[in-house]
């Protein structure tokens, strides 16, 4: 089937992003495979971290298929678009489903994107992961490829207003080495692995971002234990947990 909506989001995005002057660096590209299956598995902190994650494979000239709430798939203006994508609805009280297409995505060969902390998280440091992200690659067969993105929470994120329209910022992007699901015991020790290897490349990311916050109003952005005034790992987790809300959630 040819690719008549997908390219032309990349486009718009791309002239978005140089209209904004986002300064956006991608490092590990080379370790996106130029043919074949692949999942590649990315920390969240943004709304936008699908759109980021996706630049990371396009110097292999790959299209990567994203795992997404069901809920985007309904939405009268995503909806048409995420499936004329080809990115794969997750419905949460039956995932298997969605699951099994992932599965079958991968061993025709497609790339398919995951975020194995299931949320955006608040504390900007990586969370507990799911186990479905390297249960997929063992049964499909094909390597994981983690991926860190920094800087996208700037522009929208959980809790805070979106600032789509703003210019010059710094958008990190780094995949990291593939990790091959047949050197693993099990895929429990797999999901430990990529939580290691995915919280070095976003300390790494972290460490290595060129900006820093404005002033003391602007340290949101920077998890606490790099001094920033977002929620520790523990206050976040509170503020997900269930039957809390915020307007933003």
């Amino acid at each position: 089937m040819p690719e008549l909506v997908y390219p032309p989001v990349i486009a718009a995005a791309k002239t978005m992003f140089r209209v904004l002057d986002l300064k956006i660096t991608v490092d590990g590209a080379h370790h996106v495979p130029r043919t074949g299956g692949a999942v590649m598995a990315s920390n969240h902190v943004s709304y936008l971290d699908f759109i980021f994650c996706g630049l990371g494979a396009h110097p292999a000239k790959r299209l990567v298929r994203f795992m997404a709430k069901k809920s985007v798939f309904t939405h009268k203006v995503s909806g048409p678009l995420m499936r004329g994508m080809g990115h794969i609805p997750v419905d949460r009280r039956a995932g298997a489903g969605s699951y099994a297409t992932a599965v079958s995505a991968l061993r025709r060969g497609e790339v398919v994107g995951v975020f194995p902390e299931a949320t955006i998280s608040r504390s900007f440091t990586v969370k507990e992961l799911k186990s479905g992200t390297t249960r997929m690659a063992a049964e499909a067969g094909v390597p994981v490829l983690p991926v860190a993105l920094w800087g996208t929470q700037r522009l929208w994120t959980k809790g805070r207003p979106r600032t789509l329209t703003r210019r010059h910022t710094p958008i990190t992007i780094l995949v990291g080495e593939p990790m091959d699901p047949a050197a693993y015991p099990d895929a429990n020790a797999m999901t430990v692995d990529l939580k290691t290897r995915l919280s070095a490349l976003v300390d790494r990311a972290q460490r290595e971002y060129p900006d820093q916050p404005a002033g003391p109003d602007d340290t949101w952005w920077l998890p606490a234990h790099l001094g920033g005034t977002a929620p520790t790992p523990e206050e976040a987790a509170a503020l997900d947990a269930p039957g809390r809300r915020t307007p933003t959630s």
